[in-house]
């Protein structure tokens, strides 16, 4: 079994910033790509941003230049840096990663719990 364990999200002030984490464990032979999505109220699940093993990155419009995404291939971890928050960045965030447990060459995505971000106006 695999499980993502996010961390970092939190009540923050619009232009403030926060940090989330995720750490990926359990029996993992290799991750492919790891990233970040958020679903607001009533709204679908979303894209934030994602990186390949290589360093390959992808960001939403709506992010792009004030969020920063990290992984770390050794320890299976995943960060987001979100500078310059706005009000309609509140959601919920989900961790999610690409990971072959078994050598098989076949991956399967995987979800973390999502950890709340709150941005007061």
């Amino acid at each position: 079994q695999v499980q993502l364990v996010e961390s970092g999200g939190g009540l923050v002030q619009a232009g403030g910033s926060l940090r989330l984490a995720c750490a990926a464990s359990g029996t993992i032979f290799s991750i492919k790509d790891m990233g970040w999505y958020r679903q607001a109220p009533g709204k679908q699940r979303e894209m934030v941003a994602m990186i390949s093993t290589g360093g390959y990155i992808m960001y939403a419009d709506s992010v792009k230049g004030r969020f920063t995404i990290s992984r770390d291939n050794a320890k299976n971890t995943v960060s987001l840096q979100m500078d310059n928050l706005r009000p309609e960045d509140a959601a919920v965030y989900y961790c999610n990663a690409e990971v072959d447990y078994s050598g098989s060459n076949y991956y399967f995505k995987y979800w973390g719990q999502g950890t709340q971000v709150t941005v007061s106006s």
